[in-house]
């Protein structure tokens, strides 16, 4: 018997490290989305991005001010924050750099690698808007810069709509305390928007009449334009598939029948529709979608296929409820051209060889 669980030491699944910079702390950890089953990320396989390491806070100590243009500026303990009424909500977290490489054509051998910043959990806290009424927002107040207690500070600016809509301040994952590397004991959940938007350690809300305009906003997560300006604050992470088995680095066991299984998800709402096609695209038919179909969260699809032993490029597309349809790389770099990198959804093609590997299309 053991105090908390682990794995069988017969499973491995493990997330791919990548450290960005000399600076201690700074890199990402990938999800292995080809390893998971269901939608839910187990906690200690949810991706992690670092601008400056991982604080160690004591959640007694931890303090959450809310101030600038409200009524009442307040401050939060841990313990004033779990007494207000809680929510917990399923949805998607994905940075707006996975698949970075897209648009260009670099392309990473497996789908952990490709498309690893992404994970989908089960968050627990207060919605946001309870604790701004609290406050009491002054009509002046058209964003919130959310700051975290990392080293680095790192902050994001958010316009007020979407704070007093559906955000959480979120101290539960998976029916769990979040993990340190996730943000404990307290972050930001903003279902739909970009990754790094979902501050971690959270300890400070400042409302305000104009964005911070900081590094974060600015010289990073934003997305340029052929014609060399930029657009930035594009926060909703646009509807996206991707075939998860069988992917790069896969190999069938022979011919027959296979299942073609994947993930959908669409920070705009819930997932209308995903086809596979096992052609290069030349002819789709609709997949099987697994309930439950969320909004904002991660949508498992599944697709029946005989696959005779020849080469197949297999690759999937998706449908959101706003009838956005998930584009080819060719029409998204139509859109935004080569330098774009963030914000890359395009549709993601595998090549199955006639010995059954799996490659990049």
């Amino acid at each position: 018997m053991r105090p908390y669980g682990e794995r069988s030491s017969h499973e491995s699944p493990v997330r791919v490290l990548r450290e960005l910079t000399k600076s201690p702390g700074t890199g990402s950890s990938r999800t292995p989305l080809q390893d998971l089953y269901g939608i839910i990320t187990p906690s200690s396989l949810h991706f992690e991005r670092h601008h400056s390491g991982v604080p160690n806070i004591d959640p007694d100590k931890h303090e959450l001010l809310l101030h600038g243009l409200v009524d009442r500026p307040l401050t939060f303990t841990m313990a004033d924050i779990r007494r207000f009424p809680s929510v917990s909500r399923i949805c998607f977290l994905e940075c707006s750099g996975n698949s970075i490489g897209g648009p260009s054509g670099s392309e990473l051998p497996d789908v952990q690698q490709s498309h690893g910043l992404l994970s989908c959990s089960e968050w627990t806290g207060v919605p946001l808007s309870v604790l701004l009424r609290e406050a009491g927002v002054q009509p002046a107040a058209r964003w919130m810069i959310a700051e975290g207690a990392d080293s680095s500070r790192m902050s994001r600016s958010i316009p007020i709509e979407k704070a007093l809509d559906d955000v959480l301040v979120a101290y539960g994952q998976n029916g769990e305390a979040l993990r340190p590397e996730q943000g404990y004991p307290l972050r930001l959940i903003l279902p739909g928007w970009e990754g790094n938007t979902n501050v971690k350690w959270l300890h400070r809300l400042q409302l305000t009449a104009e964005p911070a305009m900081s590094t974060k906003e600015t010289a990073y997560y934003t997305d340029l334009l052929p014609d060399g300006k930029a657009l930035i604050f594009t926060f909703v992470m646009e509807a996206r598939s991707v075939i998860t088995r069988p992917s790069g680095g896969q190999k069938l066991s022979g011919h027959g029948f296979h299942q073609i299984t994947g993930f959908a998800w669409s920070g705009k709402g819930k997932i209308r529709r995903v086809e596979v096609s096992t052609d290069g695209g030349t002819t789709w038919t609709d997949a099987q979608l697994q309930e439950p179909v969320l909004s904002q969260a991660l949508t498992r699809f599944r697709f029946p296929w005989h696959w005779n032993g020849g080469s197949a490029v297999i690759q999937s597309r998706c449908t959101d409820e706003t009838y956005y349809v998930q584009p080819t790389r060719d029409e998204f770099v139509a859109l935004r051209g080569y330098n774009s990198g963030y914000h890359y959804n395009g549709i993601k093609p595998w090549k199955v060889q006639e010995d059954g590997s799996v490659v990049n299309g």
